[in-house]
């Protein structure tokens, strides 16, 4: 009897960047296991592709409640067994102004998400892949982990703060013979990016940013810019004078802010 395909387990996955990389994964003839908040559009997706239950598997979690996320990975490993790859995807992206009380707690709300929600995605997976002394967790920071920008607290403090998680968790893993890859995209067209009133350069596709990123996962590396050129300006930036940097971003656009409920 053959082994089973190999696996991968991706969080936010309805959307942008997840969902590419779900489908890149199932063209590559990986079987996936997929979680979001938003199941139903999981499973409309895995319909319209027309995937059997054993090719991919579906569960409804929000990465900032861990015990839930917990729960999917159990179901996850009952029903596909240990993932070979698990892709902490979920993410958000809101501007913030310090001065304005709400947005406090916008920055609360994206470091749960996009750093505590990336260790919660990876915790019901370590122990095991350790102990099998294989497997790959993948975390997707961003570009913005280089250096903060105005009207962008919120996002550069959690991707940066998840670049450092994950090398941390790389050096804790690598004796156990698992891997820890850092993603780091600069601008992908993605739900995310549609609202962003500034230039975008170098902006691609989710699908362009999926076939590349990976193929970089296979190679070995563990800390990634995609595209290639985004790489120069994660590099330049923070080699830039303060008061030079100030300069050039002062009257950059901002992201926009929460919007406030409707009364």
């Amino acid at each position: 009897m053959s082994a089973p395909a190999p696996l991968v387990f991706i969080t936010g996955a309805s959307s942008g960047i997840g969902l590419a990389l779900a489908a890149h994964a199932v063209g590559q003839g990986w079987r996936v296991a997929l979680v979001a908040r938003r199941v139903e559009r999981l499973e409309q997706w895995a319909r319209e592709h027309g995937l059997a239950p054993s090719q991919c598997w579906v569960g409804a979690a929000d990465v900032t409640d861990a015990d839930a996320l917990a729960a999917a990975a159990r179901g996850c490993i009952d029903a596909m067994g240990l993932p070979d790859r698990v892709v902490a995807n979920a993410g958000i992206s809101i501007g913030m102004d310090t001065t304005e009380r709400e947005d406090l707690d916008v920055m609360r709300d994206t470091l749960a998400t996009n750093t505590v929600g990336m260790a919660a995605t990876f915790h019901p997976f370590v122990a095991a892949m350790c102990a099998r002394g294989s497997g790959t967790l993948v975390g997707v920071a961003s570009v913005a982990a280089a250096r903060g920008l105005p009207g962008h607290g919120a996002y550069c403090a959690s991707k940066a703060a998840a670049a450092a998680y994950c090398e941390s968790l790389r050096s804790e893993c690598a004796p156990h013979g698992v891997r820890v890859v850092t993603l780091l995209p600069g601008f992908v067209a993605t739900p995310l990016t549609a609202r962003n009133r500034y230039p975008m350069p170098f902006l691609m596709s989710a699908e362009a940013f999926a076939e590349r990123a990976w193929r970089a996962i296979g190679s070995g590396r563990s800390r990634i810019v995609i595209p290639w050129q985004m790489a120069w300006v994660a590099w330049l930036l923070p080699r830039l004078p303060d008061r030079l940097f100030d300069r050039l971003f002062a009257r950059r656009a901002r992201k926009p802010r929460r919007e406030a409920p409707t009364p």
